[in-house]
């Protein structure tokens, strides 16, 4: 099993990033996946994660609006649309899946990606 988050950076306050996890290994359009962030010093928090059929999504308060999740079941890619970013929002990113519906706790995901750094900073 892989999932191998890219595309983080650096950006200044306001600007936008897209994040990509490509994933190998396991039947990705029956996995539920998902985005998680961790600043240091900080526990792991849920940022967003989207259900197999990509009907149902679900957003932490801090990131939404401004974050859209979306998957391809079809290239087994799961994606991160960040606009309007903030200093806040600098962190490692990482992707994860599960094998049942969306869950918020980061235990509750079986398969997790690397992580790639943002950093938003003027």
């Amino acid at each position: 099993v892989q999932l191998q988050a890219s595309g983080g950076g650096l950006v200044q306050p306001g600007g936008s990033l897209r994040l990509s996890c490509a994933t190998s290994g396991f039947t990705f359009s029956v996995y539920t996946v998902g985005w998680f962030r961790q600043a240091p010093g900080k526990e792991r928090e849920f940022i967003a994660a989207v259900g197999v059929n990509s009907r149902i999504k679900n957003y932490a308060d801090s990131v939404k609006g401004r974050f859209t999740i979306s998957r391809d079941n079809t290239k087994h890619m799961l994606y991160l649309q960040m606009n309007s970013l903030k200093p806040e929002d600098t962190a490692v990113y990482y992707c994860a899946a599960r094998n049942r519906p969306i869950s918020i706790p980061s235990y509750e995901y079986n398969y997790w990606g690397q992580g790639t750094q943002v950093t938003v900073s003027s």
